[in-house]
């Protein structure tokens, strides 16, 4: 029998990997609010995978109270995620996915691109997610790593924080307001590269981004976490001293 796959959090996503590791043989152990962490890393010290996936606001909450046993056993797959994130904890390279497949209630996942990931557990989550036919594709480095995550940031913030403006989908942000998502997409960059340290090449960013775009044309831009990524943007930029006027003025609209 293989080893199991922890999976912390089993929500949307969380019931999607549990899907693909059961159908790929890996027994899987879910861990919910009301589970105490230390008590299964105590029954389960070596399980082949610790898969992090509650939602956005509740990821700094389980890392800072991970057990050790499992440090290098973690998997993570939150949006807007770079390496300081798990960095502060000390955690050597964990496992990172950059989901590009959505699973909303009573739908089926729809997949947009293939979803990279990166890690010592990167090809078991290949074969799981392959089990129940979403692709994923194994990066060769964390540099790799680090621009799928930047990718997947340009591409979230950018269409949420346009389509507070816009509306509409992510076909008519390229097609309609082209100028607008450009201007957005460039200053989002900026704000990656004050947060990673790194300088990136724009355009290839950019196309990547559209790229994902063309996977599903008529994904909408804008949801009920638009506004926040907005506030954070602007807080990430104010931290950086960068000016990002686009975003300063959408803010502006929108506040108003």
């Amino acid at each position: 029998m293989k080893s199991p796959v922890v999976i912390i959090g089993i929500g949307e996503m969380g019931g999607v990997f549990a899907r693909g590791c059961l159908r790929a043989g890996y027994p899987v152990y879910p861990v919910t609010r009301r589970s105490d962490l230390a008590e299964m890393a105590r029954r389960l010290p070596s399980p082949e995978l610790v898969l992090v996936a509650v939602a956005e606001n509740d990821l700094h909450a389980i890392l800072e109270n991970l057990p050790s046993a499992w440090f290098q056993r973690i998997g993570l797959l939150q949006n807007e995620l770079l390496p300081h994130d798990w960095e502060q904890y000390g955690f050597p390279q964990p496992t990172v996915i950059s989901v590009w497949f959505e699973k909303k209630p009573g739908q089926d996942v729809k997949v947009l691109i293939p979803t990279p990931v990166y890690g010592p557990a990167a090809e078991l989550l290949e074969e799981c997610l392959g089990s129940i036919d979403i692709p994923a594709r194994v990066l060769p480095d964390a540099q790799a790593l680090l621009f799928e995550l930047v990718v997947k940031n340009v591409y979230i913030v950018t269409t949420n924080c346009a389509g507070l403006v816009t509306g509409g989908t992510v076909e008519e942000l390229r097609t309609v307001h082209h100028d607008l998502m450009l201007g957005i997409a460039r200053e989002v960059i900026q704000i990656q590269e004050s947060l990673t340290g790194q300088v990136f090449v724009t355009e290839e960013l950019i196309d990547a981004m559209l790229k994902a775009f063309d996977g599903d044309p008529q994904h909408k831009c804008t949801g009920r976490s638009a506004p926040a990524r907005l506030a954070r943007a602007l807080e990430q930029a104010d931290a950086a001293k960068l000016e990002v006027p686009r975003l300063r003025e959408i803010a502006a609209s929108h506040t108003g």
